[in-house]
């Protein structure tokens, strides 16, 4: 059999995207296969809920066998097989059916589902990482000699994947502006296949313009990926605005309490069906009992992110105010570059807050050592206000003029502020911020 290569610039999924099987049905090749949803466990009509209702309801499954309410942790490897069972295997529908858990698995749909109904999208995949996530997604959307266009102002992890593991695979990637649409229209090559983006950056929270990436992306006919940790499908839906794929550290705001490691695509049908692949080949799945922690923590998202924007826009009007505070970043207040554009399209100022003290990186350690409440460690989204400094932390890779000329200066603190009464959380960072310049 000759081999089979896809022209450079065709995403997987198109009609000219070829399948390695001489004897493979059209549908390998065009993905055009009617599906529903899913894969669900049942089809309750959720039309018109709330995010608040359908955190709660979307995919939350009542025990038949035993009346429990709520979804049990189906902690199997492996289930029963019968007719229907290999018939998915050998008609391409073994996603639809449980076979094996690293295939799926009740805990596993049952999550998903309910990250589908937040997210709008017709199906979702849960992961063992957000780099899982990232990972396949992208393995997915990108052939060899592909080309990403992606932020300049990355997650680590993803810098490292795109820069450490990408070429290993024939494939490449530029690194632009994110709010300069000029520059990453000019970074588009022939062989560009892909967009990605995140929808708030780090720790400088400019804001993304995702409606303009969709134009973008559909001039070109690439895909558009958006990572929305930093926002949650709260703050934003990312495929209503016509985002192909939206991922998440599930880690973060989705499971809101900093105990467990997850991710998750959400998307078209057909392309969590190619995604699905990379899941199974990659070992990325999602063990059944942090399926149910996951699903546990995002019943009181909505009610979390409304929280998390009080006490954060209330310390950001604060810090604003604080005569050793040169800088305060948070979408929220009109000072914010981005300040309008994240009016028209986030729904959430999230719980993020990043500001300057006047002063050194010193000191800014020392600030964090006289707080009391806020718990110096990575990661976000939990409820529990974290805090920590991008000199020492996420952008330690940098040299200092390096990081000022991304626009971190001295003394920057990153702030993810957590559920605690907003006044507290002020008179803590007043107390240290006292104590360092008094």
């Amino acid at each position: 059999m000759s081999p089979i290569t896809t022209p450079v610039g065709v995403v997987r999924g198109d009609p000219a995207s070829a399948s390695p099987l001489d004897n493979a049905p059209s549908w390998t090749n065009e993905l055009a296969r009617e599906r529903l949803p899913g894969p669900f466990i049942g089809h309750p009509d959720l039309t018109g809920l709330s995010p608040s209702t359908l955190a709660v309801h979307a995919g939350t499954r009542d025990d038949p066998a035993t009346g429990a309410v709520g979804t049990p942790i189906y902690q199997t490897s492996t289930f029963l097989l019968e007719g229907d069972q290999y018939r998915s295997i050998e008609e391409g529908y073994a996603r639809d059916r449980f076979i094996y858990t690293r295939y799926g698995n009740p805990s596993q749909w049952a999550v998903e589902q309910k990250l589908a109904a937040l997210e709008g999208a017709e199906s979702a995949l849960v992961f063992s990482s957000g780099m899982a996530a990232i990972s396949a997604v992208m393995l997915t959307l990108m052939d060899r000699g592909g080309h990403v266009v992606a932020s300049n102002e990355l997650y680590g992890g993803t810098y490292a994947f795109f820069q450490g593991e990408l070429p290993t695979l024939g494939m490449s990637c530029s690194y632009v502006n994110p709010r300069d649409l000029a520059a990453i229209e000019a970074a588009i090559r022939p062989n560009t296949q892909v967009l990605f983006f995140e929808a708030l950056t780090n720790p400088l929270l400019k804001v993304v313009d995702v409606p303009a990436l969709v134009a973008l992306a559909q001039k070109h006919g690439l895909r558009l990926v958006i990572d929305a940790t930093f926002v949650s499908p709260i703050a934003q839906q990312g495929l209503a605005l016509g985002v192909d794929v939206v991922v998440h550290s599930a880690s973060k705001y989705l499971n809101g309490h900093s105990d467990l490691i997850a991710g998750v695509a959400c998307g078209s049908r057909k392309l969590m069906d190619a995604c699905w692949p990379r899941r199974l080949s990659y070992g990325g799945s999602l063990d059944p009992h942090a399926c149910f922690m996951l699903e546990r923590g995002l019943k009181t998202l909505a009610i979390r992110m409304r929280a998390h924007a009080e006490s954060s826009t209330a310390v950001a009007q604060f810090l604003e105010q604080h005569p050793n505070v040169r800088r305060v970043f948070h979408v929220g207040l009109p000072s914010h570059p981005d300040h309008e554009l994240a009016q028209r399209i986030l729904k959430n100022p999230t719980g993020m807050v990043c500001f300057e003290i006047d002063g050194t990186d010193e000191q800014a350690v020392e600030l964090l050592d006289h707080l009391k409440l806020g718990k110096k460690a990575t990661s976000l989204g939990g409820v529990e206000t974290l805090v920590s400094l991008p000199f020492n932390t996420s952008h330690a890779a940098f040299t200092a003029a390096q990081r000022e000329r991304m626009g971190i200066q001295p003394g920057c603190v990153r702030l993810s502020v957590g559920i605690e009464e907003p006044a507290d959380l002020i008179a803590d960072l007043n107390q240290a911020l006292a104590a360092v310049f008094n």
